[in-house]
């Protein structure tokens, strides 16, 4: 039960030694105090399942990020205008609107159409390691998977690629840390700003006409859309470039390290591979790529026993949620087997990720695929280290070594 002394400050996350242990981290101030002002961010901080997921879902909180944009910095300001247009950031009816813009992208039968494009990338991916031994699941294998899928959605030829990712990482980093510096904001400004200029121009048929059945299509038909205004179309389709691959990535990662320090997991999973959706589900919630939602008051409410004014911003940290033992009995033990409890990994309530079908098929296959063709694999070179982030949770490295194979085993099925 919480104590309800002052807690050390969420910022602490930031510390190289609090990344390492974040989930004791977590579970200390969870059993400090599961809902507190956190003067030095400036927001409440929860960390309990039951306040991250009712507040998640509850109307009388905003998603709106930046309020006003004008106290934002003049270097972040541009920045905050297009995040601000973006669905993630909304709220009903806007929020409804533009989730269902987008949406048709990310039905299941969309989805399961991208099952062999998939595979069939991983599989090259795996084929090309397998006569060396070795291989950094996040640079070769998490980052430009996730990238590749997000990409051939919305049509951006290969070439291009490399650099819509370099795009990506400033705005990232800015989403993910709520302290930063002019050069740092500035930069993440640019980046949109350039990114949203190549996609104007590939929206409006630039790069040759869309593939049939490609989101760039379905998009297509909003253009002309006098009710639909075209750069808030380009905002969101930002937003599915950055959160469509830097997510999938950080999970990618975090799933294969969690397995490297379970053999025994993972070896169950290779003898019972009809348990890789379970484990992927249940990864997520062991090691969440995303690890904040943001809402704010939107007027004086009281919240889990404390009173909240209107305006002020409520930090709902999900890898806390997911790791909180009155959800999750022994949350701190890999069960593939686990009954009931619902992870927070994708968020919850209306603003519950767009995507997390694509991010789990993904991840399905990559499980398959690393624990059928690698069965020896072992973590090797430096200790894993986590990038510097108080939003998004991920590796920056991830070094394996494993048997060499000449032929790299090609020709696994795809699973079902």
């Amino acid at each position: 039960m919480p104590t309800h002394t002052t807690p050390a400050s969420l910022l602490s996350v930031l510390r190289t030694q609090n990344q390492e242990r974040l989930y004791d981290f977590y579970r200390d101030l969870r059993n400090t105090d599961d809902l507190f002002w956190d003067r030095r961010v400036g927001a409440w901080v929860a960390t309990s399942h039951a306040v991250v997921s009712s507040t998640a879902s509850d109307p009388r909180f905003s998603s709106i990020r930046y309020p006003d944009i004008e106290a934002v910095s003049e270097e972040l300001r541009p920045l905050a205008r297009v995040l601000s247009q973006q669905m993630l950031y909304s709220d009903a009816p806007d929020h409804a609107r533009l989730r269902a813009l987008l949406s048709r992208a990310f039905t299941p039968r969309a989805v399961a159409a991208l099952r062999e494009r998939i595979f069939d990338a991983v599989d090259q991916i795996i084929t090309r390691a397998a006569p060396t031994g070795r291989l950094d699941i996040v640079a070769d294998l998490a980052r430009p998977l996730p990238l590749a899928v997000i990409c051939d959605l919305l049509g951006v030829p290969e070439e291009d690629r490399s650099t819509v990712s370099s795009w990506s990482d400033p705005v990232a980093a800015a989403i993910g840390n709520s302290r930063l510096d002019a050069d740092e904001s500035r930069a993440a400004s640019q980046s949109m700003a350039q990114m949203l200029d190549y996609l104007r121009g590939l929206l409006l048929h630039e790069g040759g006409p869309p593939a049939p059945h490609s989101l760039r299509a379905l998009l297509a038909t909003g253009i002309d859309n006098p009710d639909q205004d075209f750069e808030e179309l380009l905002a969101n389709c930002a937003l599915l470039l950055i959160a469509g691959h830097e997510t999938t990535t950080h999970f990618i990662g975090n799933a294969a390290l969690a397995l490297l320090e379970h053999p025994r997991a993972a070896e169950q999973l290779r003898d019972q591979p009809d348990l890789i959706p379970a484990a992927v589900e249940e990864l997520l919630r062991y090691d969440s790529p995303v690890q904040l939602m943001l809402r704010r008051a939107r007027h004086d409410l009281d919240l889990a026993g404390r009173s909240l004014a209107a305006g002020q911003p409520v930090l709902l940290v999900c890898g806390a949620a997911n790791r909180d033992p009155e959800a999750f009995p022994d949350p701190d033990v890999l069960d593939f087997r686990r009954p009931g409890g619902r992870h927070v990994a994708f968020g919850y309530g209306p603003h519950f990720c767009l995507g997390a079908a694509l991010a789990r098929l993904e991840g399905v296959i990559v499980l398959e695929a690393l624990l059928t063709r690698l069965p020896d694999w072992k973590l090797v070179g430096a200790a894993p280290s986590w990038q510097r982030s108080l939003n998004f949770r991920g590796l920056t490295s991830l070094e394996i070594a494993f048997t060499p194979s000449p032929d790299g085993h090609p020709g696994q099925p795809v699973p079902e």
